[in-house]
């Protein structure tokens, strides 16, 4: 059984913080992401991909920014702790194809260092997971340099179908 998800994820572009994207830190930017974790926008829209194509709700079910122990967390925990739960329930991860929407930092050559970053955490082959970037061209809050956005595609593969329910209370 073939199962897609798709996530996305928004949060406004804060000073004083340290930008984090696909769980790479990106030293160079003058700005960082608002927001209850790391607020990396790239691994919080993979995790509801991931947990769409499981059908196991959203991101703020499994690490609510109401629960202290969130705070400031890295998003590749979440990551980590969504491809244990989605394994645990016999998925594998075939494919992720994320899209970042982003004028105020130019991703570049990063995007392949993201990929290899997210492949690694998921532990799936680094041709597993594509990042691409596109621009608002000053359009908006995106481009006017006031948010980052991401949006993600997830595969998942299943050898049978589950069992209604049977085991969604376990996961969430």
């Amino acid at each position: 059984m073939t199962r897609t998800g798709i996530g996305y994820d928004v949060h406004a572009v804060v000073a004083g913080r340290p930008l984090m994207l696909g769980c790479i830190h990106f030293e160079d930017a003058k700005v960082g992401l608002a927001g209850h974790s790391d607020a990396d926008v790239v691994a919080h829209a993979i995790c509801d991909a991931i947990l769409g194509a499981a059908a196991l709700g959203d991101i703020g079910e499994h690490f609510p920014n109401t629960d202290a122990q969130w705070k400031d967390a890295a998003s590749k925990e979440f990551l980590l702790q969504v491809a244990r739960n989605v394994r645990s329930l016999g998925y594998e991860i075939i494919n992720i194809d994320c899209t970042v929407f982003a004028d105020v930092v130019q991703l570049g050559e990063r995007k392949r260092e993201m990929a290899r970053a997210i492949a690694e955490l998921l532990e799936v082959a680094p041709n597993c997971v594509n990042i691409k970037a596109t621009t608002f061209e000053g359009k908006g809050a995106i481009g006017r340099g006031e948010a980052i956005a991401c949006e993600a595609v997830a595969t998942l593969e299943r050898g049978a179908a589950p069992k209604m329910d049977a085991w969604r209370e376990d996961v969430l």
